[in-house]
């Protein structure tokens, strides 16, 4: 390939015929020298130019290029130049590449850059026949002058341990550029997106918001009680922002719906200084749901006024579940307050139940004016309240037919057009069998609990015309999830990929998941989210695992997506951690993102954030149930183990230009077979994403993989499982296949009693080898822990 320049042009032709195709087969890992992902520069660039569409290069680098390449142009030797200033721009502008990285053996930043993007041996013999004298401009070196005499050890020094990645094949190797500067999709379509560790060590962290007060603060409410203020850097103010733990009506147990729930900051708290939030209180066996206004202290902005409490709102209610729990403002300046049911199942309140009562709170979205509540009413009714003067409505009421919405957002609309602003998601848990997400709008009616996602669950009630319920814009079977978790629309400025896309959850399953509008068309296309496979997701600071009980999203100030999970869902267990969402496969052009936050002065203590969460180096991400989308109720697949990381090869030791030497990380190939387990081994298997210690329990007996069934399955069972996958805690035995149904396998296990000291389950007592009297509906599975829970 002597071709140099006219070699660069028809590759980069070949790069940009590419950009067009749109599915990724295989796991690519675009990356720049600052370790971060490509972009599309704001404008075309002059020099290197192929890289306009995508890559690494804004105006400023690529004046930069040019000028280093004047500059050579200046030092060589007029007719060696002539020959070869083709390939001397060829080499600088892999600068620009969006495999920058890989061409420069960066992807480490703790190790030194190559001086020379790493070669095709095709290409490279061709340069040397004519043009090596250009490498001592071109790199600092030594080691490489040395070898300028031999055209094989030249080569094979400045070769790539992975040949995918050399110069210029990679311009056109389709597994590398199909896709590129797209969000990447595994071959099921699921989005494989990373995560950035914000925030850990919380207990049930609720909610996380901001002030719109221009300082980027974010504040972080734990269940108990608790509100922590966070700095733009992460760091954390040691004093609490808010503390009410005392009043606030929680308990250890798993799952307990009570508690601290919501938080929202007033539109101009900048200048009136008050917050709302929602939380559960009760004496004796007497609940109620507070809504409160607080201030900030005069003293200290970061800090609440305890004394300045005034309850604007109460309501009782008659079960410890479905507390509702979401606070938001709208663009209208008004508070909505979105309640639960009032518990238990059904809906079994009254001759309709709460949730289709417009005289009652429960069961709905309400929306309330509190402005210039310091003389009078606490709060005012809207004047265009969709039930103002109905005798038989409350007219606090804006929405009705409400089972128990978890985590409603409102859109901020797309950054350039401002379409979907104001659009109001909610994610509303089902009862038996589905899960949705609703676009509230005024004075409508959500169906519970006539309707339960798309189908009737009170058939006589649903037969009612005059309902005129509204159906989801989706909606899940309990195959995929038990308990959504609403989500945001991203309209963020770092990751463009991600404009328009509602990004929501499970709090049982760990499942992300997000919906994208088909213009035009009211549909909604539906696509799961997993953590990104093998480099996807090995840039600096990032991960690719997180805790899988999802109980809440959030957006910064400036618009970035987060959520927040924990390992233990109990409000006193401080496994809570916050993450934020980041595409690796492209980011804003540099300096397009920057943030100036108002100065804010800080009395308390600060403690720095240490992230503890790390990356996990595996083959590839876990496939997922699929979900079909927007019509009716998705079905799904079967959830499958992710397979074992490939054995690597140590990288031979090589040289490296710039003076390293054995450094280069190798790509892992396939290593032999693994011998077949040992009988009565066990395996776990779970959905991508969910930290390990948790999954559906497989058993190797009789020479072959198949599942146990739930019936009499309890801790003990748990236990000796745990123990043979070498944790030291049995957590919860899990029964109804809640980490997804073993199908493809046979039930090889029933009626499984352990006394908990047993080596394997084939030692318990059971049923049989293949005997059983169940279904895959009643797979059983374990959550084990290194740790004891109970401290």
């Amino acid at each position: 390939m002597a071709g140099g320049r006219a070699g660069a042009g028809a590759g980069a032709g070949a790069l940009l015929a590419l950009l067009a195709l749109r599915v990724l087969r295989t796991a690519t890992h675009p990356q720049c020298l600052d370790f971060r992902p490509p972009f599309r520069p704001p404008q075309p660039l002059r020099f290197c130019a192929q890289y306009s569409a995508f890559g690494c290069c804004a105006a400023e680098q690529d004046a930069e290029l040019a000028g280093r390449f004047g500059a050579l142009a200046a030092r060589v030797d007029a007719g060696l130049w002539a020959s070869c200033a083709g390939y001397a721009l060829d080499l600088l502008c892999q600068e620009c590449s969006p495999y920058a990285a890989h061409l420069y053996d960066a992807e480490d930043p703790s190790t030194p850059l190559r001086t020379v993007p790493g070669l095709c041996e095709d290409y490279c013999l061709d340069m040397w026949q004519t043009c090596r004298g250009l490498f001592r401009h071109l790199s600092p070196d030594r080691e490489l002058w040395a070898l300028e005499g031999n055209r094989a050890k030249f080569c094979r020094y400045l070769s790539l341990d992975d040949t995918d990645y050399c110069f210029p094949r990679l311009l056109v190797n389709e597994n590398l550029n199909s896709n590129l500067g797209r969000v990447v999709a595994d071959a099921k379509g699921c989005l494989q997106l990373c995560l950035e560790e914000v925030a850990n060590g919380l207990r049930n962290p609720v909610a996380m918001v901001h002030a719109w007060d221009g300082t980027h603060r974010f504040f972080v409410a734990e269940q108990v009680g608790l509100v922590w203020a966070y700095l733009p850097d992460r760091s954390r103010l040691e004093k609490p922002f808010l503390n009410i733990s005392l009043a606030v009506l929680t308990s250890p147990w798993e799952g307990d719906e009570r508690g601290f729930l919501g938080i929202a900051f007033h539109p101009r708290f900048r200048h009136n200084g008050k917050l709302y939030v929602y939380y559960s209180v009760g004496v004796d066996f007497d609940e109620w749901i507070r809504i409160s206004e607080f201030r900030v202290s005069e003293d200290d902005g970061n800090t609440v006024d305890h004394e300045s409490e005034r309850i604007i709102l109460e309501i009782e209610e008659p079960a410890s579940n479905h507390n509702g729990g979401q606070l938001l403002f709208g663009d209208d300046g008004y508070l909505y307050i979105f309640t639960g049911d009032g518990g238990m199942a059904g809906d079994p309140f009254g001759k309709f139940g709460n949730a289709q009562n417009k005289s009652a709170l429960l069961g709905k979205a309400l929306r309330i004016d509190v402005d210039g509540n310091e003389r009078g009413p606490l709060y005012r009714i809207p004047p265009d309240n969709p039930f103002v003067g109905d005798p038989a409505a409350r007219p606090e009421v804006y929405a009705l037919g409400v089972r128990n919405m978890w985590r409603c957002s409102f859109d901020r609309g797309d950054p350039a057009s401002g379409a979907g602003r104001g659009r109001l998601f909610c994610g509303d848990v089902g009862q038996n069998k589905f899960e949705e997400v609703d676009l509230v709008e005024r004075g409508r009616n959500y169906g519970w609990r006539a309707r339960e996602g798309f189908e009737c669950y009170d058939r006589k009630l649903c037969a009612n015309t005059s309902l005129d319920d509204v159906l989801p814009i989706f909606a899940y079977p309990h195959k995929l999830g038990k308990s959504v978790t609403g989500g945001y629309v991203y309209r963020g400025c770092e990751y463009p990929n991600l404009n328009g896309l509602y990004i929501f959850g499970d709090f049982m399953s760990g499942r992300l998941m997000s919906l994208r509008e088909k213009q035009g068309t009211g549909q909604w296309r539906y696509s799961e989210i997993c953590m990104g496979r093998g480099q996807t997701c090995e840039f600096p600071g990032l991960i690719n695992n997180y805790y899988p009980h999802i109980i809440s999203f959030a957006e910064d100030e400036a618009g970035e997506l987060y959520f927040m999970s924990t390992g233990v869902p109990s409000a006193t267990a401080a496994r809570g951690v916050v993450y934020k969402m980041i595409d690796p496969s492209r980011r804003a052009p540099p300096g397009k993102c920057q943030i100036q936050p108002a100065q804010v002065k800080v009395r308390s203590r600060l403690i720095h954030f240490v992230p503890k969460e790390k990356f996990i180096r595996r083959a590839e991400s876990t496939p997922r149930p699929t979900a079909r989308a927007t019509t009716k109720a998705p079905r799904h697949s079967r959830p499958t183990a992710a397979r074992p990381a490939p054995t690597r090869k140590p990288a031979r030791p090589t040289r490296r230009p710039g003076g390293r030497k054995g450094s280069g990380r190798r790509r892992g190939r396939p290593g032999t077979a693994d011998p077949a387990p040992s009988n009565g081994a066990v395996r776990l298997v779970r959905p991508a994403g969910l930290s390990p210690g948790r999954g559906r329990v497989e058993v190797f007996a009789g020479g072959r993989w198949g599942t146990v069934c739930d019936d009499r399955w309890d801790i003990k069972a748990a236990a000796v499982v745990c123990r043979q996958l070498g944790f030291a805690y049995a957590v919860r035995a899990t029964r109804r296949a809640e980490f997804g149904e073993g199908r493809a396998l046979p039930i090889l296990l029933d009626d499984v009693r352990c006394t908990g000291s047993e080596k394997t389950l084939l030692e318990c007592t059971h049923a049989g080898l293949g005997t059983h009297n169940c279904s895959h509906q009643e797979d059983a599975g374990v959550v084990c822990s290194r740790e004891d829970p109970d401290l």
